[in-house]
């Protein structure tokens, strides 16, 4: 069978990783990959927090359980070769009274499962020898979670996919995706190119990029913005690696944590609250458009309805720095008001269906030469080598039907 000329839109982790695949796996015989902005990872990739999951949470036996620890393997050697700084300086996930402690065994029983090297439950002193101004009553240890730069590791990754004879365009916005007899035919800047095959990893613009390619609007990305604050210098040492909150499972997000950054940073944070628009970075800045979006899509409404108790918590933090503290404080009490600055925020790419349920799976739709990237959920960074190992199968399975 000839292969396909291939192109990938989207410049983040995972488009990088799925274009530099096809190359090294030798399913396409030229790649190009589009990216509308000036330069890679500018979007969700650029705004992460960096952790390199170690796969505790996810259901032994899983697409996101498999992909997460192959990928924390391909990621490694990756860093290793291209100088990427990665640095493994442990989790630790807090229990603060009974309920917690029970549900923190079985996070423990899945990442067992899961084969996470070192991850053990420890008690309040050993605790407080790992992380010395944390409190909870047990914790989860995971010594092998990691922090990295993720911009970096998309540029490691397109060194990798120019080297192999890789094409990049930047500042190359993709309009439509058009399927043909002979291929899909590709509208960028009032310009067409042809292909073979085509996969869509733009992220938060997927389900519209989709959707004017005929593969409908569903599930719908709704945006939710994370804010950060940073640590002062003078106050880094009341965190040691990563001190996480057990998840609630009443709750559709994680809530505020402490997370050591590469560069040596801090970060407490984040909250999730509905984001002004799809790239909106900044606090004041919204999109006609995508709140219009937002507002007109029936699965939103049935989400808010069933979510108003997070949404009360989640609001109280975005409109009280002292809130936002105070969430943190439940595992570092020392923190204070003053210890803390204003960060970044990212925006995540939160895939909902109609019935207003999330969707926190992979999700891969289209046809036999156009493939979309629906939704890529946490650990998406960590497992980006292994989606785009996974991606590039499904790609060349639909290819040979």
């Amino acid at each position: 069978m000839t292969k396909p000329t291939a192109a990938v839109v989207g410049g983040g982790i995972i488009g990088t990783a799925v274009a530099r695949e096809l190359l090294h796996s030798g399913a396409a015989s030229a790649v190009t990959l589009f990216e509308k902005e000036a330069e890679l990872s500018f979007h969700q990739t650029g705004h992460n927090s960096g952790v390199v999951h170690a796969g505790l949470y996810y259901e032994p036996g899983g697409l996101k359980a498999t992909l997460c620890r192959r990928g924390v393997g391909l990621l490694r050697e990756l860093a290793a070769r291209h100088d990427v700084p990665f640095d493994v300086c442990g989790k630790v996930v807090v229990a603060r009274d009974a309920v917690e402690l029970e549900r923190l065994r079985v996070i423990l029983a899945r990442a067992v499962a899961n084969g996470v090297p070192g991850v053990r439950m420890i008690d309040r002193e050993e605790l407080g020898a790992l992380e010395p101004h944390a409190t909870g009553i047990a914790a989860l240890h995971s010594p092998t979670t990691a922090i990295t730069d993720y911009r970096r590791v998309t540029l490691a990754l397109a060194e990798d996919f120019t080297a192999a004879g890789g094409t990049l365009l930047l500042n190359h916005p993709v309009a439509e995706l058009v399927e043909t007899g002979a291929g899909v035919r590709v509208e960028s800047g009032g310009t067409a190119a042809h292909f073979g095959l085509v996969i869509n990893c733009t992220g938060l613009q997927s389900d519209r990029l989709a959707g004017r390619s005929g593969d409908g609007r569903e599930p719908r990305i709704v945006p939710f913005f994370g804010a950060y604050m940073l640590l002062r210098p003078e106050r880094r040492h009341l965190v040691n690696g990563l001190i996480y909150p057990v998840p609630d499972p009443r709750y559709p997000f994680l809530g505020v944590h402490l997370t050591k950054r590469i560069d040596g940073e801090v970060m407490v944070g984040p909250n999730a609250f509905l984001a002004g628009g799809r790239e909106a970075y900044r606090g004041l800045q919204f999109s006609p458009r995508d709140l219009a979006d937002v507002a007109g899509f029936p699965g939103f409404w049935r989400f808010a309805a069933g979510n108003v108790p997070a949404a009360f918590r989640e609001g109280r933090t975005v409109l009280s720095k002292r809130a936002f503290v105070d969430a943190a404080r439940a595992y570092v009490p020392e923190l204070g008001v003053a210890d803390v600055v204003p960060g970044r925020r990212g925006i995540r790419a939160q895939a909902m269906k109609a019935d207003g349920s999330l969707v926190d799976d992979f999700v891969i739709t289209g046809s036999r030469r156009i493939l979309h990237v629906r939704n890529a959920p946490s650990p998406g960074a960590t497992s980006a080598m292994a989606i785009a190992e996974h991606i590039v199968r499904q790609a060349a399975e639909r290819m040979a039907v």
